[in-house]
């Protein structure tokens, strides 16, 4: 699921500013404020490009003068005022308690991801599968906690309460070594562009999702191609999308998430029953396809763009690290029912194992259709949240363009249009749920997940040290190894296997 209940938005206020009224946990991702002042900055120097982090709604945002006004002087960037505390700062109207962040936290690694682990252990073998996606968990949880722990140190660097992904990587390197300052702009957009093409990419396997469910269910009374089902589905999907105030879609939001929680129960009743000897099926699997594993199982675990926002939003901050904290106990169910179903999947279905468990299910047996339904109705559901985060970014550079409200309001609409229109167009150009899935992760997932935090630390804590033996570096390199391999052969095995299922 990669959805996420909208968070509060913290706003940095300068001080000697005037205090805006306290945003409220479902208003939509963009402000009408934020809007106008982005549009009135046509003139002067640009303001930063608002983004949401994968699976999330709602972003902190703060201006580069803000930042730069904090950590004015070369002498002063770098430098820690360890008696700044960010937690103490933070204006929060509706903070959220540290089951309600668990909660969330569960919603934004749960989703498709955990349908295709089936095909993933089967790029990677029954035991190759079943360690590695523990090893996966915690590499992801290792550099979840590593872009808190450098935002808490960027916070007080840069005297600011909260900071999201983007800035992070803005203020690691405006603070950084004096040759890399220079490019402190282009690791913010660098983010954002991921970011971007992550939720794209989420949009695509969702349209794609649904289509092949419904697709699975209607062939045992007419059977039709998916394109067929794409292309029906895209008009509810774009009236669905002009909705742009996030508290009309609570309550989709709630059935969705009741829906997937039906659609996991029953599709684990079908894995357990009859469950066939482990020599069955392939303990381990090729080389070729093992970049196809890691790119699926990045896609699943790609879920830190969350916490950021998470902790930021805490009544008690503290309790979200640490090892019995909010982040390792949540991550940690995360990682249990993945590596369940990933392995119990294949175990179950072996080679026939499908891009999504769901499509694997007995074809004419009623509570299996059902199955499909619910999970089909879900993801059409949620996609409208993962949509309004790349709407957002793109929605406020479209808008500064025109003069007029109503022209605004226009372009704005026609952007909806264009972007649903063009995850459609995507779907419908790659119609194998599984290299889709794979592609995404290694592309974008990975570069998220595994090659930002190791760089962002590395560089925010160049002139503090990397402890005894330089530890941290080391870690630190070796993280980049991984994810720049899984990211370069990962790619490359997703684009292989959708170019040759498109000549066959």
């Amino acid at each position: 699921m990669e959805d996420l209940t909208p968070l509060t938005n913290l706003q940095q206020i300068p001080e000697g500013a005037p205090r805006k009224k306290k945003m409220t946990e479902r208003q939509p991702l963009l402000l009408q404020s934020d809007a106008s002042d982005y549009e009135g900055s046509r003139g002067s120097a640009a303001r930063p490009v608002r983004s949401s982090p994968p699976d999330n709604t709602l972003v902190n945002v703060h201006s580069e003068d803000s930042l730069a006004a904090s950590g004015s002087g070369d002498d002063e960037i770098g430098s820690t005022d360890k008696s700044y505390n960010p937690t103490h700062h933070r204006d929060l109207e509706h903070p959220t308690s540290n089951f309600d962040t668990l909660v969330h936290l569960l919603k934004g690694n749960i989703g498709t991801g955990i349908l295709a682990m089936p095909d993933a252990f089967k790029n990677a073998g029954l035991y190759v599968g079943l360690f590695g996606t523990m090893i996966m968990g915690a590499i992801c949880t290792h550099c979840m906690h590593m872009l808190v722990n450098c935002s808490h140190e960027l916070c007080r660097r840069f005297q600011q309460p909260s900071l999201d992904f983007s800035e992070v990587a803005y203020c690691s390197f405006e603070s950084g070594p004096l040759g890399l300052r220079r490019y402190s702009m282009l690791a913010r957009r660098i983010v954002t562009t991921f970011l971007f093409i992550t939720q794209i990419g989420f949009c695509c396997v969702y349209f794609l999702f649904v289509a092949l469910n419904i697709k699975d269910v209607m062939d045992h009374y007419y059977k039709m191609p998916v394109q067929i089902y794409l292309l029906i589905m895209l008009g509810p999907m774009i009236l669905l999308n002009l909705v742009r105030n996030l508290k009309y879609l609570t309550p989709v939001s709630l059935v969705a998430a009741l829906l997937t929680v039906a659609g996991l129960a029953i599709t684990f009743s079908y894995m357990l029953v009859d469950l066939p000897d482990v020599h069955t099926v392939k303990p381990v699997a090729t080389w070729a396809t093992l970049p196809l594993y890691f790119g699926t199982a990045i896609y699943a675990f790609e879920g830190i763009g969350v916490v950021l926002p998470l902790e930021n939003n805490m009544r008690t901050p503290e309790d979200f690290g640490g090892t019995t904290g909010v982040l390792n106990t949540g991550m940690v169910i995360v990682a249990c029912l993945y590596t369940a179903v990933g392995f119990f999947g294949y175990l179950k279905y072996g080679e026939h194992v499908e891009g999504s468990i769901t499509l694997n299910l007995p074809q004419g047996d009623t509570l299996s259709q059902l199955v499909r339904i619910s999970m089909a109705v879900a993801i059409f559901l949620s996609y409208t949240l993962q949509f309004y985060v790349p709407v957002n970014i793109v929605e406020p550079f479209v808008r500064s363009h025109f003069d007029t409200t109503r022209a605004k309001d226009l372009s704005a609409t026609v952007l909806r249009v264009v972007l649903v229109t063009f995850t459609f167009l995507l779907a419908t150009c790659i119609p194998n749920l599984g290299s889709i899935i794979s592609l995404v992760g290694a592309v974008s997932s990975s570069a998220l997940a595994l090659i930002a935090p190791p760089i962002i630390e590395v560089i925010t804590f160049y002139n503090v040290g990397y402890g005894r033996f330089n530890w941290m570096l080391w870690k630190d390199v070796l993280i980049l190894i991984f994810g720049l391999c899984g990211f370069v052969f990962g790619t490359w095995a997703s684009l292989a296997q959708i170019l040759n299922d498109r000549t066959h």
